[in-house]
């Protein structure tokens, strides 16, 4: 005797087309699943190379920090050496004006010196003892005489003076020199820190222009991680809903294989105990169903 099924053809048809169905979603799922893993594998490899190129950025960003700190003590030094450069022009200006303090503290007296004068009465005493001059031109010369004798001794009773108005005009002007050599110095030392300085600062934009392009690189690989993740979260709300229809598939077939039970039992009761024919039928039965389904993964 044929084992009698326990759905009605209708039933049986439905489920057929719902493990069908099942299959369907199955095959799906496993095919998102496999598209998800792969993404998930970009999403780590990208994440991996944004890792790389932060630490590649770390090197460049430090630089540019220190590069920042010595530029920032250099401006200190550049304010510390214009200080030094105005004190040094003070200096100068000074030295100048005691250069000019001490040339007009000679009188004009002083600036003849008493071997000048001397020379000057050598020569007049020659000219009145080997020429024959009128009268008036020889009281002329012993006028000059007299009064260049007597500049010579006015000359001679200021020696130590004017040596003294000599020895500070040399002081002044050696000052002066001194106070320019200075001036000079600090001049070419505020140039030489400010073209450090500079040189400072195109070290800080190439830093930059290497930090800024790991940085677009961090940003492009961001984005590009960014958009694998959406694809990944699309996926998995795909595999979400397919996972629901999976669920309310198996539990419409349970409920219609439970309902199929439930006329069985309800036969049977009103036939008395179940023979063992009855059993054995039933039991076939179901092997037949376990068969046909197959096995579903989720």
């Amino acid at each position: 005797m044929p084992p009698r099924a326990l759905l009605s053809d209708e039933e049986e048809r439905e489920d057929r087309q719902d493990r069908e169905k099942l299959r369907s979603l199955d095959a799906k799922l496993r095919s998102l699943f496999e598209r998800r893993e792969d993404l998930i594998v970009e999403v780590r490899k990208v994440s991996s190379e944004q890792k790389a190129i932060y630490d590649r950025r770390r090197a460049p960003q430090e630089e540019v920090e220190k590069l920042y700190e010595e530029h920032h003590q250099l401006g200190k030094k550049i304010a510390e050496l214009r200080t030094a450069r105005e004190a040094a022009r003070k200096k100068v200006e000074d030295a100048i004006v005691k250069v000019r303090e001490a040339r007009l503290s000679f009188t004009p007296g002083e600036r003849v010196r008493p071997e000048q004068i001397r020379k000057e009465i050598a020569e007049l005493e020659l000219r009145q003892q080997t020429r024959a001059l009128p009268l008036d031109e020889e009281n002329a010369l012993i006028a000059l005489l007299r009064q260049r004798t007597h500049e010579l001794k006015q000359a001679e009773a200021r020696t130590a003076v004017v040596a003294s108005h000599h020895q500070n005009l040399k002081d002044a002007e050696a000052a002066l020199q001194t106070a320019r050599e200075e001036f000079a110095l600090r001049g070419k030392e505020l140039a030489a820190a400010k073209t450090e300085r500079d040189s400072k600062m195109v070290a800080v934009r190439e830093k930059l222009e290497v930090a800024g392009g790991l940085i677009a690189s961090l940003r492009d690989k961001g984005r590009a991680r960014a958009e694998l993740v959406a694809k990944i979260d699309a996926i998995s709300r795909e595999m979400d809903g397919l996972e629901h229809d999976a669920r309310q598939l198996i539990a419409k077939s349970r409920s219609r294989r439970e309902q199929a039970r439930r006329m069985l039992r309800a036969y049977a009761h009103t036939r008395g105990p179940p023979s063992e024919e009855l059993l054995a039928t039933t039991a076939e039965a179901h092997l037949e169903e376990l068969l046909k389904r197959g096995k579903v993964t989720l």
